[in-house]
């Protein structure tokens, strides 16, 4: 049975990730980015909400009498 040949393996490894590097640096610079993004501000609106304005207790179960 005879052996298999990995002397050429080393340098089909290495040509497929500089391959793949290459594709992705092509893929990336079609891209077009922003450079400079403005930043727009929102502002909330405070909307009051009934449990607002009361006060309410919370019990919790731990703190129930026994």
């Amino acid at each position: 049975m005879p052996q298999l040949d990995t002397s050429t393996w080393f340098m089909m490894i290495m040509s497929m990730f500089l391959t793949l590097f290459i594709i992705f640096q092509l893929k990336v610079s079609k891209n077009n980015f922003f450079f400079n993004p403005e930043l727009t501000s929102i502002e909330t609106q405070k909307q009051n909400t009934p449990w607002e304005t009361k006060w309410t207790k919370i019990y919790l179960p731990l703190s129930l009498p026994q």
